[in-house]
């Protein structure tokens, strides 16, 4: 299976981003993807660079609503499991959110970012509510496919529910800045998460320099033996392909043995991990 990660540059004119990325889209499935992703905030300006106002919630989008019906139909005509990352409005509250769509175009449900930040460049507390979500795994046509938004992947916690829920490919939708960590850190830590868990993981980064970040892209994607098999280059806009077959995943290290002999009774004699 081919899997297509989108990243490129976002402007403050929304119409154009989202040109850009149906133009990707199109080009990935014409090229065989199956799965398509899109970073954090992929369609539009990063939002949260700035400390929020009364006015941002109403740049936020609903879920259902017609951003996201294009790429249902687009899903749809080419058949292929799509993950976008937007900034969601529900009733009074405002999230982080990960729409996924399969391959028929059904929206089979959003994943809202669970951990909520908030440092210089990324005033996200003023933007999001965390995230409620129960489901963090969604049957595709092509497999089972987790999310783990930006932050999130930062907790070895959740990055282990995915597993426990099933996940045989994580999609991470990221806004990381270059600066922002040690070279080779990010890719580190996927790399481990995805040996300690059995899946693959494809991370997708934003790229370019907006108000006061400058995103580094460098999107990758690992293997469930945590080996990198596919990297972007950084500063640019780039569709990065891999293939990876999901049937490795029952043969990884972690189905074998890490996830077989957990002590998840004996974990709870540690109060920090109840």
């Amino acid at each position: 299976m081919k899997i297509a990660l989108i990243q490129q540059h976002a402007t403050k004119d929304s119409s154009k981003n989202v040109e850009r990325g149906i133009k990707a889209f199109k080009a990935a499935a014409a090229a065989g993807a199956e799965l398509i992703a899109y970073a954090e905030l992929g369609l539009s300006y990063f939002l949260p660079q700035n400390p929020a106002t009364s006015e941002s919630a109403a740049k936020a989008k609903k879920i259902p609503g017609p951003l996201i019906e294009k790429f249902q139909k687009l899903a749809a005509r080419y058949g292929v499991v799509t993950v976008l990352n937007v900034f969601e409005v529900a009733g009074d509250k405002t999230f982080d959110s990960s729409p996924v769509i399969d391959g028929d175009g059904k929206l089979l449900g959003v994943t809202r970012m669970a951990h909520v930040m908030d440092g210089l460049g990324f005033y996200e507390k003023g933007y999001y509510t965390p995230g409620d979500n129960e489901q963090f795994v969604y049957e595709t046509k092509i497999g089972k496919v987790g999310i783990a938004i930006c932050y999130d992947r930062h907790f070895p916690e959740y990055m282990r529910n995915l597993a426990l829920q099933g996940a045989e490919i994580v999609v991470v939708p990221q806004a990381g800045a270059l600066g922002e960590w040690t070279e080779g850190l990010f890719e580190a830590e996927i790399q481990v998460a995805a040996f300690q868990n059995g899946y693959f993981a494809a991370l997708v980064n934003r790229v370019g320099k907006e108000d006061s970040l400058h995103f580094g892209g460098g999107s990758f994607i690992v293997d469930p033996d945590g080996r990198l098999i596919a990297q972007a280059p950084q500063e640019e806009d780039f569709i990065l392909y891999a293939e990876v077959d999901l049937k490795k995943v029952a043969n990884c290290t972690a189905k074998k043995y890490f996830l077989n002999d957990r002590r998840p009774d004996y974990y709870k004699k540690f109060s920090l991990l109840d």
